[in-house]
């Protein structure tokens, strides 16, 4: 949710939303299970971390995925379409790509 609120929302991106409309997003999101960063959390990023050569903070978002049982991850700063033991990623901005 850090992440989609950082990104969403940066002044250089297309259709940034403002902070109130991602606030609003992120509180429609509640009723979702999250994950804590738990020291499960980061274990389990440092091992994806040395297996992916992924940054500890893309390695800490794919362990808490997979740790709470997500199939799928949204994210633009992972290769799209990749699987990450069992957790895959999408970017769904790929397609404002020119």
């Amino acid at each position: 949710m850090q992440e989609f609120y950082v990104q969403s929302t940066r002044p250089s991106r297309p259709g940034a939303l403002t902070h109130d409309e991602a606030v609003a997003f992120a509180e429609s999101l509640q009723r979702f299970p999250v994950q804590a960063n738990t020291l499960d959390v980061m274990w389990a990023a440092f091992i994806m971390r040395a297996r992916f050569g992924l940054s500890y903070w893309d390695s800490s978002i794919i362990a808490a995925a997979h740790l709470r049982g997500c199939r799928i991850v949204y994210s633009e700063d992972l290769s799209t379409d990749q699987d990450y033991d069992g957790v895959r990623v999408i970017n769904p901005f790929a397609h404002l790509r020119m």
